[in-house]
Parts: C-alpha cells; sequence; structure tokens
C-alpha cells in the first residue's frame, strides 16, 4: 500500500509539474545581471534547465554529455540550456570558472539560496526540465545515467515537429 500511495503522490506531482508555467524567482547570472526566471524563454522555441551544483558528479556528467553535442542540437532544433546551479553562495564563486574550464556554452544561472529549487519542487538533483516554445514545463527528470542526454534529444526533436 505504502508503494502504491508514493506511486500515486509522484504521478499527481508530475501531473502539476507538466503544462505549468515557471515560477517567478530572481536569480543572477554568473557575470552577475538578474534574471526572473517566469521571463526565461527561447524566441518560441523549446529549452532546457538543468539544475546542478559544482559537487554534483552525475550532474557535470550529463552537463558534461550535453555539451559534447549542444552544438548540433542547436542547429538542428534551435534549443537553448540553462544551467541553474544550486550551490550556496559560499560555493558560488567556484561556478564560474569550472563553466569557463569545461566551455559550457549555456547561460548559467546562480540559485544560492534554492529558491528556485523549491519553487519547483526539486528534492534531487540533476533535475531536468524541458520547456516548449511558450515556456510550458512538458517533461521532468532527475537523476542521469549515460545515455540519458539522447531520450532527452529526441523529447526536444518532437516538439520542433
Amino acid at each position: 500500500m505504502k508503494k502504491l500511495s508514493f506511486l500515486l503522490m509522484f504521478i499527481f506531482s508530475a501531473v502539476l509539474v507538466c503544462n505549468a508555467q515557471l515560477p517567478s524567482v530572481q536569480l543572477r547570472t554568473i557575470d552577475g545581471k538578474t534574471v526572473d526566471t517566469a521571463k526565461l524563454s527561447n524566441d518560441g522555441k523549446p529549452f532546457v534547465i538543468s539544475f546542478f551544483a559544482s559537487w554534483c558528479k552525475p550532474c557535470l556528467r550529463e552537463l558534461k554529455a550535453i555539451n559534447e553535442v549542444y552544438a548540433d542540437w542547436q542547429d538542428e532544433t534551435g534549443v537553448k540550456l540553462y544551467a541553474v546551479s544550486i550551490d550556496g553562495a559560499q560555493n558560488s564563486n567556484k561556478v564560474k570558472p569550472m563553466v569557463d574550464a569545461e566551455g559550457w556554452e549555456y547561460e548559467v544561472l546562480l540559485d544560492p539560496n534554492s529558491d528556485f529549487k523549491r519553487a519547483l519542487n526539486i528534492q534531487m538533483i540533476p533535475a531536468v526540465f524541458l520547456l516548449d516554445g511558450n515556456g510550458k514545463i512538458v517533461s521532468k527528470h532527475n537523476s542521469y545515467k549515460d545515455g540519458d542526454e539522447n531520450n532527452l534529444y529526441e523529447e526536444i526533436k518532437a516538439l520542433v515537429k
């Protein structure tokens, strides 16, 4: 019975998250500009929001794997990725050097108090949200195993058809 209750709760929360608009939270870019998360967009094309931390090995593996194919994804679909660091204030100064060293072309946002993470009810990272061109959440997944980026890309391609 516990498993059934947990499953129903998970499905209910997934339904609430999908087809929802992003909440409004003020974050900063790694260059210090303020961004309202409710206004994240990609000119009518799909976009991805990936929550990570500099200490999260699966998060970094996922972002590195996507980075290897990101230019192709952009050419083929126009997708954009926002990487949201949940590193606390004491570690957020490590994010920009890490992003620069990795050569990531993502727009990186800082969520040092986990306000955006909390607003989206994220319990664990990595957490990846796919949004359609209207900014509605169409899918979400947690954790990462090698090859998950291919599934994400298939979802992205389905949105642009």
